[in-house]
Parts: C-alpha cells; structure tokens; sequence
C-alpha cells in the first residue's frame, strides 16, 4: 500500500503552473479561426476563468504515470475546449443569463451564434485529437461526447418531473463524471500505460466526478450569488432535481413535497420562496446527506490509486497531488 502524504494547494499549483499555462496557450491557438465571432467567444470563456480541473487530471495522470511529452498539453487544451463547448450548450439550453460572474455568450452573442461555436469547438478539439494518430484516444474522445449528449438529452426530458437516486446519479455521471474520468484515461493513454492502470485512473475520475457534481449541485442551492457566479438554486429554478431535494421528496410530509414538486414544476419561486426550501432541505438533513455522499465518493476516489507504484520522484509528486484534489472537490465555495 502507497503511504505518500498528501500535497498542500500551493504544492499541487507549483507542480502544474507552467503546464497549465501551457495549455491556455494551446487552447487559444486552437481557437484561432478566421470568424472573429468564433474567436471572440472562446477567449471570452477563457478568459472568464475556470478551475481548470479537468486538464489538471490529465497532466496529474500522464505525469504519475512519467509521461513528459507535448501530447499531454495539446490533450489538455482538448478536453478544456470540449468543457468549454458544453458550457456554450448548456447556457442555450438553460437560458442562463450569467456564466462566472459575467453575462453567459448566449446573452452577450445571441443563441444562433453561440449554438455553432459550441459546434465549432466540438469539431476543432477532435481535429487537434487528430494529431495524435491514436485510436484509442479518438475511442475515448468519441464514447465521451456520445454520453454527455445523451445526458443532455435525458436531462431535458426529466426537467420539471421527479427522478430517483439511479436517475440523478445516471445524468450526473455522464454529464460530468464521464469527462472527469476520460481526462484520466487520456493521460494514461498517452503514457502507453496497461489496461488495468488506465482503468484504475479512470475509476479515479469516475468518482472524483461524481463527488465534483453533488458538491456543485449543493452549492447552487447554498450559496450566495457573488461567490458561485450565478443565481442561487438555478437548478431548481430550471425545473432539476438534485441530490440532496430528491433526499428531501423521500422523507417530506405531504405539505413539504408539494412545496418542492411547485418549485420543479413552476421553475420558478413565484408560489413557494427559496427560503422554504432550503428549511425543507435542513429540517430533513437532505444537503448533508448529499456532502457525506460528495465525500463518500471522493474517498473512494483516493482508495482507487493508492497502490499505484511511483515510477520517480515527479510521479510521486502527482500521485501526491492527485490524493490532495478529493479534499480541494468536496471543501470548495464555489
């Protein structure tokens, strides 16, 4: 069993600072076009900030596993564009007004415009994939856009109806969980790595996903509006059903499931207050039930590479920070 300790935030950051700017620069001359518009909206996002986790996993992976080469940051400006091409869609499609603090493309743009960027970067982020002259990263790429878009899909169909648990963590898995854990196996694709240690890694990401969402999800009903960059419980307000109010509907009286059903319903909190709910949701324990899940499956994100051997010094390194970023998913404001 692995026993290295864990890494500190300004650790993880100096490991990947140089690569991280790597990949901003990657994706910027990625999204270089000849339709300024196209141009526009992508730097717009990029410069909108970000966590940028999703190409952190794939450096973390690729660096675990000894991988140096500059495969891994053009990768990483490839699932960062897909990110960024989801985030396009899925302000259309929710009619959101705000994306970190600022006003979201759809509403800078216009939906028509921001519908074939998001187009746009899709295609460009499998045209740099292309470089790789590697199947199994098109594979992976392929399967990956497939489930998000399914996901999508289904999210729409459910908006505004109750869903259970296996529902709720079915959408949640392929609309973010599944983009967190191929960023893993990317990483070890580009290694050469075995099956079994992509597999692993992926697993890693499967569950550090999923712990990533329920957090989101909880801080959207939580939090304030200048600390997570968009209206409080857009969710609910968009007619979704979450964790911690499923948990709720489960355990509710009569009275307080009505409450919740008007809200999902309405999409709005014209009838029943934000503030209702979120008493509905403390009395029942609901959103800690979903933090001890969130950490549930941060944990179980850990234990899924703790016996993955250290090849040198720097891959110890990212295996410590890789056991640091459960801790950052699950104790985060925003």
């Amino acid at each position: 069993m692995s026993l290295l300790p864990s890494a500190t935030a300004k650790q993880v950051f100096d490991l990947v600072r140089d690569d991280l700017a790597a990949v901003e620069r990657e994706f910027s001359r990625q999204a270089e076009s000849e339709v300024v518009v196209i141009q526009d909206i992508a730097e717009y996002l990029l410069a909108g900030g970000g966590k940028r986790i999703r190409p952190l996993l794939l450096l973390l992976a690729a660096k675990a596993l000894g991988f140096q080469g500059e495969s891994r940051i053009r990768m990483g400006a490839v699932v960062e564009m897909l990110h960024t091409a989801t985030l396009v869609h899925d302000d259309i499609i929710d009619e959101a007004k705000t994306r970190r603090g600022k006003a979201s493309t759809n509403t800078v743009w216009g939906e028509s415009k921001c519908v074939l960027a998001g187009d746009w970067l899709y295609m460009q982020s499998f045209q740099t994939a292309l470089e790789e002259r590697n199947f199994h990263v098109l594979d992976l790429l392929i399967g990956l856009t497939q489930q998000m878009v399914e996901g999508e899909l289904l999210q729409i169909q459910k908006l505004g109806h109750l869903i259970n648990e296996e529902e709720y963590f079915d959408l949640i898995f392929r609309k973010t969980a599944m983009l967190f854990k191929v960023s893993m196996q990317l990483g070890a694709a580009l290694s050469g790595a075995s099956d079994e240690v992509e597999q692993q890694l992926g697993e890693y990401g499967r569950n550090l996903g999923l712990a990533f969402q329920i957090v989101d999800d909880v801080l959207d009903i939580t939090g304030e509006e200048s600390t997570i960059g968009k209206p409080a419980a857009s969710d609910l307000r968009e007619g979704k059903a979450t964790l911690a109010v499923i948990h709720a509907l489960e355990r509710g009286t009569g009275a307080e499931r009505e409450a919740i059903r008007t809200v999902l319903a309405d999409r709005n909190f014209s009838r029943v207050k934000h503030a209702t709910i979120l008493e509905i949701l403390k009395h029942h324990g609901s959103l800690e039930y979903a933090m001890d899940a969130a950490r549930a499956y941060a944990e179980a994100a850990r234990q899924s590479i703790v016996d993955l051997p250290a090849a040198n010094s720097e891959a110890a390194k990212a295996l410590r920070a890789l056991q640091w970023v459960p801790g950052y998913v699950t104790d985060r404001d925003r």
